[in-house]
Order: C-alpha cells, then structure tokens, then sequence
C-alpha cells in the first residue's frame, strides 16, 4: 500500500496537517492507498504556485509545449498496463477499461500536442484609413480543475490538455473517491515529463473537506477559470460562487443519452450497440445509453434479445480479464441506483432483466413500463440501468428523446442514414450519432453538451474557452480629434 503527498510548484508535500485519509477499492473494500489529506492552505500553495509560474508558462513556444505533451505520452504507453491495474483496482473499471483510457490518453496527448499551433488570430477590416487590426489570443491564467472518479484516467487529463496548451497554468481538486487515478497519477506523470514546477499542481482533499477547498478556489483572485467534469448538482453550486466573483467556467456534465431504434434497422446490430451504450463501465460515465425508444413494430424482437444479451454479461472482480460489469464505485451508489429501480416499480415499471446487487455488483438492469413521474425517467442514475419504451413515429421519438433536461449525446439508429440526418438536428443534444452508440468519441471532435448538460467543447474547439480574444489596433496617421 503507497502513501501518496500533494504537489504542488514541482515538490511532493505532505499535507500541512499531516492528515491522510484512507482511498478504498471498490471492489474489496480494502485500503488501495493513504492519500495527503490536503487543507485549504495547501490550496493556497498550490494556487499561488500556479500563479507565479504562469507568465513563464504564457510566454512559451508551441514546440516547448508539444514537446512537454509528446514525452507524457510516451510515459502513458510505458506504463500502460501499470496504470490499468491501479484504475482498476481504485475505480473499478474493468481491465478492457482501463487499458482502453490508457491507450485513448495517450493518443490525446499526441493530437493535443498539435492543438498548440491552433491557437490563431485574425486580422480585422478597418473603416480607419492607415490602421492595422487584428485579433490575438491570449491565456487567461490559472485554471482550477474538478476531475472526475469516472473514467478517471482520461477525463482528468482533459481539464489539462487544453488549458496548458493554450498557455495557462492548472491546478487540479481531484475526485475525493479516486484522488490518484484522478489527479495523483497526472503529477507523477507531468513531473517525470519535466513540465516546469508550478504549471501542474495536483491538491487532493479527504471526503467532506471539499467545501473549504472550493472556498480557497473561489476567493483566490488567481484563479481565473474553473474547469468541471461533473454532475448538475456540483456544477449550478460551481457556476453560483463562479458568477459572483466573475470566474469563467467550463462545465462537462451528465447527459440522459436516449438511442432511437427505427424499426428498419438489423435488430442483432442495434441490440449490441444498445448493450454497450448502457452497460459499458457499469453505466457509470457520461455518454451511458439511459433510454432505448424504438418503434413498436420491432420492440418484441428486440426485447426479447435484449435481455438475453444482457444476462450474458459476465461480471465480477474488475481485475479479471474476463470480466465486462464491475462494481459500482461505492455503498452510495449502489443504494442510489437500488432506490430509483424500487421507485420506478412501485410506480408501475416492470423489471425484465436485473433489478437486484451481490455486494458492490449492480447486476445490469432492463426497466419497461416506467412512467414519467418515476426520478429515474427524469434524473441521470449513474449505473447500469436502462429504460425501454416503445413508440410508433419517428417524430413521437424525437419528442422522447427531448423529454429531459439533459442535452449531452444521443443516436439514432436506422438504414436510412439520409432519415438519420433529417433527424439528427431536431435532437436538443450537444451530440447525435447516426449508426454509432452513444459512447462514442474521437479526440479531435467537439464534445460536449447543452442544456443541463453544461457548456464548452473539447479538443481544439476547446482552446477558445481557456483563451482571451485581444483587439489590437496599430495606427500609422495621426487622428483628428474634435476637442
């Protein structure tokens, strides 16, 4: 068992209390790690850290920061089966996962390390004779991130990339649930890499103390972004205090992913995508299918393999190669997802396939009947439980899959690609997918949602989130002033 410190300014720290807490596996609840119980001080060593390096940082080349990017990467494919056993002993995450994220990180790292010659200007028109305009692009300072327990590896590293490439220094509060996939694992990497001390900082906290830390974030006039992968809940609380101190943020939320089945497609395609939409990493990331709507011509069909399919799914301990449904992260949220299946039950639904946990094992649950009034028909449940509801147009899916209040992703499965497009826009999600699940993502893509689903876009598009556009304007006459 390691004992891991903060980092801050390029140095390993221990908390200035010397307090530890206690980092648990999910799936046997033993001791994974003592983490540095970090207090708001050490936040402040951090931020401040971060603030002193970030002139320095700004003035940069592009090739120094690729180069930064190139060499983490490489650190990434090094470590590559080290770093899938740590996520899935700490997350949960089934080894395919795991080493999944790892082979994704490092390909990001590789295109991010591009993404620093994306970063342009333009040159404005002028209704002034003799004068030159042009618009530059300017790093805006330090960026608070709030990394996630999900997807941990990959999701972390993306409040990351794109700031320090576009000049900005980073501080990251990572998941109190898995501090070191979630964080810890980046200051190791980024210091092995040699990025300069103080441009990554990495500041974990025990659970309960993240109110004190995000009081140092929010009061801190270095901070000038706070960047969250997260759920509403955090983010309404985040964007508040954000708004009363007049702090940017950028904010990758959860998503009520429908897949709409038209009742022209190969049922055996469609049920695979369905069952890799809904029960890939237990249901537990963003893009997770939560609503299946398909036609009624095809619904029993589909119903019927649906269910054998996902009885099939072997589960257990996420070490074992074979395993394809882990644990859930932790007792809450197994009592989270037991509590909405029991509620949309009692309200009329049906369990046609699970609906029951062995331990820290949600087994995959299929739900039909369940009514609008029911939470899980409205509130992202992050597990791997889906709803099935049949309806008989087209256009009657569409006005489903717009029922939430989340916009993250959603697909559309169908022959007709060209009915697929027609209907792709009139989706009120940030991403729609024609033929593809709704777990589905390229690096380069511009990712994200709308609605509750948050704001900001990853990859390239995301530069312009962590960047100032300057107006400035070069006269070569002298002006004639009125007074």
């Amino acid at each position: 068992m390691k004992t891991y410190q903060y980092y801050a300014d390029g140095v390993w720290r221990d908390a200035e209390n010397g307090r530890t807490f206690d980092d648990l596996e999910p799936y046997s609840g033993k001791i994974f790690a003592k983490v540095a119980a970090a207090s708001r001080k050490d936040m402040n060593i951090a931020l401040t850290a971060a603030a002193k390096a970030f002139p320095a940082w700004a003035a940069t080349t592009p090739a120094q920061r690729s180069e930064l990017l190139f060499k983490a990467a490489e650190i990434i494919k090094r470590r590559r089966t080290e770093i899938a056993e740590i996520l899935a002993k700490e997350t949960g995450s089934t080894i395919s996962f795991a080493t999944f994220q790892q082979d994704l990180l490092a390909g990001t790292l590789i295109e991010g390390a591009g993404w620093a010659y994306e970063i342009k200007g333009e040159v404005l028109q002028s209704n002034v004779p003799g004068s030159f305009s042009i618009g530059v692009r300017r790093p805006l300072g330090v960026v608070a991130s709030f990394t996630p327990w999900n997807g941990a590896n990959i999701l972390s590293w993306r409040t990351v990339i794109s700031p320090i490439v576009a000049g900005n220094t980073v501080v990251v509060k990572p998941s109190e649930f898995a501090p070191v996939s979630a964080g810890l694992m980046i200051a190791e990497i980024a210091h092995e890499a040699g990025f300069p001390p103080g441009v990554i900082n990495v500041v974990p906290h025990a659970p309960g103390d993240a109110a004190s830390m995000s009081d140092e974030i929010f009061e801190n006039p270095n901070v000038r972004v706070i960047n969250l992968i997260g759920g509403v809940k955090t983010a309404r609380y985040l964007a508040e205090r954000a708004g009363k101190t007049l702090k940017r943020t950028v904010l990758e939320l959860g998503g009520y992913n429908p897949i709409i089945i038209l009742d022209d497609v190969d049922v055996d395609d469609a049920v695979r995508a369905a069952t890799f939409g809904s029960f890939f990493h237990q249901g537990q990331i963003c893009m997770n299918t939560r609503k299946i709507i398909i036609q009624r011509k095809i619904y029993d069909e589909f119903l019927k393999k649906f269910i054998d399919r996902t009885n099939s799914l072997p589960f257990g301990d996420p070490e074992d190669h074979k395993t394809l449904i882990g644990p859930l992260i932790n007792e809450a949220a197994i009592q989270m997802v037991d509590q909405r299946v029991k509620d949309a039950v009692s309200k009329g639904a049906k369990v046609v396939a699970g609906g029951y946990h062995e331990g820290p094992i949600y087994h995959p649950t299929i739900l039909v009947d369940v009514p609008y009034d029911a939470i899980i028909s409205n509130e992202e449940t992050f597990g791997p439980v889906v709803i099935v509801e049949q309806v008989d147009t087209p256009e009657e899916a569409v006005k489903v899959a717009n029922r939430t209040a989340y916009g993250l992703v959603s697909s559309i499965y169908t022959k007709d690609t060209y009915k697929g497009f027609e209907l792709a826009p009139k989706i009120l999600h940030g991403v729609v997918n024609v033929n593809a699940p709704t777990v589905n993502e390229e690096t380069h893509a511009p990712m994200g949602g709308v609605k509750d689903s948050g704001w900001g876009r990853t990859g390239p598009h995301s530069l312009e989130d962590f960047t100032d556009l300057i107006w400035i304007n070069s006269r070569s006459t002298q002006m004639k002033y009125p007074f």
